[in-house]
């Protein structure tokens, strides 16, 4: 299938976990973690390259001490009922327990028209279940009803962090049950870490797909891919399938690795678009979380003939020099 545009990539430098939002004003929001994971920072677009250049304007800092005063991690920006919400996940300390970090979830209101303006209010911590390991959550809306996905550590499995569902209430309150609807089980899911993080949820074809990021962030992070009929009850694991391959990894040939923690959005001309992380070397000094360069990348992507997504494999630096998405 020809590729009507095409994005010489990476769109942003030094931006992980990248989040865009097409607004009904036509411009692309974008938010992500800044390698010094200290403040939230929002800018906007006309077009997904002209983010490179775009003004950052900070949203949000950290706290000097205190449950929100370490590693800032992967903001999301999204405008329900007409405000602007940034969910994200903050800690008390940058140490581990056990191989954990502390973070929990919190959600900014924006009543502005252009989240850029306005105050950043902090509508406190999303309450779960548990207290525990919790982070880069999404939200959505499906027949009236909006959800909520999340990681979290469950105390009694094994591993770093599965992704869970539940109701909202409000756009910072969970109400109702919350279940499990993916854990780390095969290989290619528990390399270095046992993790499923990074949900981003796309509705197409009859089915809600929810997209996630797998195993530690370095080489070995890869996609995968969850779906539901867009008619069964979202909050029943068993209407959850599971794809037993990712669906997004390392290219070799592409010079691409790590690919992961994604948004999608669609392109100026409307055709859909991954947006993602990933770097464009292998070997990394030190622990990856620290390496600086996941840049913000941006491709078109397709859809197979089942009705679920193609997302090919990530493209080289600079302009991408394919007409087609190979599986």
């Amino acid at each position: 299938m020809e590729r009507n545009r095409t994005y010489n990539n990476p769109i942003v430098l030094q931006r992980a976990d990248p989040w865009v939002y097409k607004h009904s004003d036509d411009y692309y929001y974008f938010t992500a973690s800044v390698p010094e994971y200290d403040r939230i920072e929002v800018r906007r677009s006309k077009t997904l390259q002209g983010l490179a250049e775009a003004e950052p304007v900070v949203a949000w800092r950290k706290y000097e001490t205190g449950p929100l005063s370490a590693n800032i991690w992967a903001p999301e920006i999204h405008y329900i009922d007409g405000k602007w919400y940034i969910y994200f996940a903050a800690a008390r300390t940058t140490e581990t327990k056990e191989g954990l970090f502390d973070h929990r979830m919190y959600v900014l209101e924006n009543g502005s028209e252009n989240p850029l303006e306005g105050e950043w209010v902090e509508k406190g911590q999303v309450r779960t279940q548990w207290e525990s390991f919790a982070l880069d959550a999404t939200t959505f809306e499906h027949r009236g009803v909006r959800y909520y996905v999340w990681a979290q550590k469950d105390p009694e499995i094994e591993g770093n962090s599965n992704l869970y569902i539940s109701e909202m209430s409000n756009p910072w309150t969970l109400k109702g049950k919350q279940v499990m609807i993916s854990t780390p089980e095969y290989p290619w899911e528990v390399i270095g870490f046992k993790v499923n993080e990074g949900a981003a949820v796309l509705k197409r074809n009859g089915r809600i797909y929810i997209s996630y990021s797998a195993s530690a962030t370095d080489h070995n992070y890869c996609m995968g891919l969850l779906y539901a009929d867009e008619s069964v009850d979202l909050l029943d694991p068993a209407s959850w399938v599971k794809s037993p391959e990712p669906v997004f990894q390392t290219s070799e040939a592409t010079g691409q690795y790590g690919p992961g923690h994604n948004s999608f959005t669609v392109s100026e001309d409307g055709e859909d678009v991954i947006v993602y992380h990933a770097r464009n070397y292998k070997e990394i000094t030190g622990d990856p979380l620290y390496d600086p360069n996941r840049h913000t990348r941006a491709q078109v992507f397709t859809w197979n003939e089942d009705g679920t997504p193609n997302f090919g494999i990530p493209v080289p630096d600079g302009a991408e020099r394919e007409n087609e998405v190979k599986a």
